[in-house]
């Protein structure tokens, strides 16, 4: 009996040792996954808002990503923008693309996604969101977006490719 319970943890041992940890940099690395989007309906049945959801795939060799909530709250260290910055980009008129970050969008957070807090590589995927009002003076506007992520040690990932197209409520 002792010697298969011998072998069992040696065993245990010699195939945990055989699993393969990732190697990710510090440093966030994104990539665009795809975009979705829902209309949300009023009581009477109207359409009240469109909601748009852009879906990343993420590593991050130390998981230190994600904000507290006393971390949000922070002015002095979240100053400028919060762990993840939505830049929308707008087909005019004439065709060209402009780019801007909403005033809706200026402080984005996404809650901490290792909440253990042990130090280790992490990856998997986030949909971060964002909502445009139906109004009687709204008209539909063809949308992009870009996508950069900070760590807590404000390590800033690459920018996303600009997503695909959708069409919302705005104004021209």
């Amino acid at each position: 009996m002792k010697l298969n319970v011998c072998l069992f943890f040696v065993s245990a041992i010699g195939l945990a040792s055989c699993v393969d940890i990732p190697d990710f940099s510090d440093t966030p690395k994104i990539y665009y996954n795809g975009i979705n989007q829902y209309t949300v309906l009023d009581t009477a049945g109207n359409k009240s808002e469109e909601k748009v959801i852009i879906t990343i795939d993420f590593e991050d060799g130390d998981g230190d990503l994600g904000a507290t909530s006393e971390e949000r709250g922070d002015t002095v260290k979240y100053k400028d923008w919060g762990n993840y910055e939505l830049v929308t980009m707008t087909k005019q008129l004439d065709g060209k693309w402009t780019e801007k970050i909403r005033s809706e969008d200026a402080k984005k957070f996404m809650p901490i996604l290792k909440p253990d807090g042990k130090p280790g590589p992490i990856k998997g995927k986030l949909d971060l969101n964002t909502t445009f009002k139906y109004s009687r003076s709204a008209v539909p506007i063809t949308l992009k977006f870009k996508v950069r992520i900070r760590d807590r040690a404000f390590h800033v990932s690459n920018q996303t490719p600009e997503s695909d197209t959708v069409v919302v409520p705005g104004f021209r």
